[in-house]
């Protein structure tokens, strides 16, 4: 009883194993890029919790001041929402408004609408180009921040003669109210205006920068003074801290769009998320150039490199390529059978007539069989090969 050899088969589908090999550097560096972006969100987070909140004994909280105006009979409030903050308005409070660009357009509108004519001041803490025309029109926010943070007064306001030198240096601005008062100037564009407003008494105070509001720097030149008068002249302080969860944009039908919610170092994040990317791929790049044969440490059957090419080829559905392969080594074999150099045994005009005075078949038909067309599917492709091996033992017998 015999029993039939089955021949050895090689899988061209990746394993789990190669498929780790070779993806584990990129996955590392993935990791590695996650990683330090977790970490710097985190220690960004920590460094800025609470930021301009007057509950808060964070260095970037605003707690201190809050503390100072009621021993000064200053009463603060927090309120998070536009309705809140409109309501509020009057001749006795002070609104300070922390971060105005966080309002879209439509809340920038409705607030200065509810404050233009309280006769109570609002107060603008860094408003850029965003917000600062719709808070406070005739303001404008020039491009280019302070080179300085601490500047000095040279106006006079009194709030700004008594507290002197002060870290308000930030944004800058222009204004084409003559009335109001430009302070703290760097390169002659203020970085503190007061703008008194047409009627009742009221007026609107904008800051270049939030430094003197910070529980870190309070202490530090005259940003207690000029914090504690800015924000003491009425008997009442509404902190008005914009959110995400302000109900007045659902209200009013008006959402931001989704680019504008997105924090400012997104295009810097995107940019260095390419880069990441390119030298990954630069790293695990292996060959440039041209590919340079190289010899097999050992020998192999040549069954077994016609096998493999032949899946190859299956696999990458590549008929021309398989049948030109056929042929010319078919064409290789059939030269010197008829006298043909090696040279030639390519050219159709020196191998064609040699074949033909060996055979009694139609030239035509050899030009086709030899020189054709790629076949169309797998079925004429093996017609092609049972063709080419009649030819040659023909040939051969002849």
């Amino acid at each position: 009883m015999t029993a039939e050899a089955t021949p050895a088969t090689t899988s061209l589908t990746p394993t789990g194993r190669r498929f780790w090999t070779r993806a584990r550097g990129i996955a590392l560096a993935a990791v590695l890029l996650l990683a330090a972006a977790v970490a710097m969100a985190a220690v960004r987070s920590t460094a800025r919790h609470g930021e301009l909140d007057p509950r808060s004994a964070d260095p970037y909280g605003s707690r201190a001041v809050a503390q100072l105006l009621a021993e000064r009979g200053v009463s603060t409030r927090v309120v998070t929402t536009l309705g809140a903050a409109r309501a509020a308005a009057g001749p006795d409070t002070t609104l300070l408004v922390a971060v105005p660009d966080l309002l879209s357009h439509r809340q920038q509108t409705e607030l200065h609408a509810a404050t233009a004519s309280s006769g109570g001041r609002t107060v603008l803490v860094a408003p850029g180009s965003w917000s600062v025309e719709r808070l406070a029109p005739g303001v404008t926010a020039d491009p280019a921040t302070s080179g300085t943070d601490t500047l000095a007064p040279d106006c006079t306001l009194p709030e700004a003669r008594r507290a002197g030198t002060a870290d308000t240096g930030g944004i800058r601005y222009t204004t084409t109210h003559l009335d109001a008062d430009s302070c703290y100037p760097s390169a002659r564009l203020a970085t503190l205006l007061r703008i008194p407003a047409p009627s009742k008494g009221g007026d609107t105070v904008v800051i270049g920068a939030p430094d003197i509001l910070y529980n870190d720097r309070l202490d530090e030149q005259g940003n207690a003074s000029l914090a504690l008068q800015l924000l003491g002249s009425r008997h009442h302080l509404v902190w008005y801290l914009p959110s995400l969860s302000d109900s007045a944009a659902t209200e009013t039908g008006e959402r931001k769009s989704f680019l504008e919610l997105l924090p400012s170092g997104w295009l810097w994040a995107t940019l260095q998320l390419f880069i990441a990317a390119a030298l990954a791929a630069f790293w695990r790049a292996r060959r440039f150039g041209p590919l340079v044969p190289e010899k097999l440490p050992v020998a192999i059957r040549a069954s077994e490199t016609a096998e493999g090419r032949a899946r190859l080829y299956r696999k990458a559905n590549a008929r021309d390529r398989a049948a030109a392969a056929l042929r010319a080594a078919t064409r290789t074999r059939l030269a010197p059978l008829v006298g043909v150099p090696a040279a030639q045994a390519h050219a159709p005009a020196a191998l064609l007539p040699a074949l033909s005075a060996h055979l009694s078949g139609d030239g035509q038909t050899l030009h086709s069989l030899l020189f054709g067309p790629p076949p169309g599917d797998d079925a004429a492709l093996i017609a092609l090969t049972d063709q080419l091996d009649a030819l040659e033992r023909e040939v051969r017998r002849s």
